[in-house]
């Protein structure tokens, strides 16, 4: 059985909160700084994964999926880390580090914030390492990431037999190409004749999540505002906005990399609400508006089905697995 799956995705979600969780930019415009280089600056994806296996795991993929632009995306990413510093309530600051050099540069900074209103409040700030990508924990801990992270992409990409797991990466880009998907942003306005549909491994999608992916992944918002289609046509760029993705946290959501190495864990709210560690909270994070709180859904089975049968491949196991995310509340906003 063909599987022809609309991908109901609520990206819109992920946009809207851009302006809450995401970077303003304003008119500050770059400034460079040193800081010291920090460890690690390069993935260790090769030891836990082999070409073969990754050929394995996909054996239908789409041909621009390869096991050495993964490896390299990965390996790119791993000498990034950005700072995100918050004042008051939407007043942002995004510093982007090059770990090889210790050189930092503001890429973004909004234009309010030297106001003394926004200096009122102590600033929020955490650090997103992408050099943490499977990389932290044992060696069981980061197959598990992995397996979570692949059977997200696989569900997303997927064209085939159900419940075979073999047809993970097959789509570059979502069926439908009509809609343009712009959402308000005045820091990620879309482009002149672009469209920000859903492409690449995690289904990026709307102006907002290109910009703000291309900030961290580039240090210029320009490069996929202006070339959406890069996430689909250029395979590295494809695989490093899926770990872009997957290790940066969305305003009130934890970061799915958090999540799968157990560095994330529930505050009473959460738990009231059934949201526990586990891979049934990565598919609240990824699509939980849709797919989540919902019982058997019929999507999240199919995640968790991928994760299962990926954690076999990799030679692991997840026994107390809280998969499900059938009795989650999504995160609303």
């Amino acid at each position: 059985m063909i599987q022809y799956r609309f991908k109901l995705r609520f990206w819109l979600i992920i946009t809207a909160l851009v302006s809450t969780i995401d970077i303003s930019c304003g008119n500050a415009g770059k400034k460079d700084m040193k800081q010291a280089p920090s460890t690690p600056a390069k993935s260790d994806i090769t030891t836990l994964l082999s070409e073969k296996q990754f050929n394995d795991l996909f054996p239908q993929r789409n041909k621009i999926y390869t096991y050495a632009a993964f490896v390299k995306a990965a390996n790119d990413l791993a000498k990034i880390k950005v700072q995100v510093t918050r004042r008051a309530v939407s007043v942002y600051q995004l510093i982007r580090t090059d770990k090889t050099t210790g050189k930092a540069v503001t890429v973004r900074q909004d234009e309010d914030w030297n106001e003394a209103w926004a200096k009122q409040k102590p600033d929020s700030t955490y650090t997103i390492d992408y050099g943490r990508f499977c990389n932290e924990g044992d060696t069981q801990t980061r197959k598990r990431e992995l397996a979570a992270f692949f059977a997200q992409i696989a569900h997303e990409t997927r064209f085939g037999q159900n419940g075979a797991y073999n047809d993970g990466l097959m789509l570059t880009h979502e069926s439908n190409t009509n809609l343009d998907y712009f959402g308000d942003s005045d820091e990620y306005p879309p482009a002149k004749g672009q469209k920000y549909y859903g492409r690449g491994p995690m289904q990026i999608s709307y102006n907002g999540n290109y910009g703000y992916a291309s900030d961290c992944i580039f240090g210029d918002k320009k490069i996929l505002l202006n070339n959406p289609s890069l996430v689909e046509t250029d395979p590295v760029i494809a695989f490093k906005t899926a770990i872009y993705f997957w290790m940066t946290p969305q305003t009130k959501k934890p970061s799915a990399h958090d999540v799968m190495t157990g560095k994330w864990q529930p505050k009473a709210d959460d738990v009231a609400k059934g949201r526990k560690p586990g891979f049934g909270m990565t598919i609240n994070i990824v699509n939980g508006e849709v797919e989540c709180n919902h019982g058997d859904n019929t999507n999240m089975q199919d995640r968790i089905g991928f994760y299962q049968f990926f954690l076999k491949k990799l030679g692991t196991s997840d026994p107390d697995c809280a998969c499900s995310c059938g009795t989650m509340q999504p995160y609303k906003y």
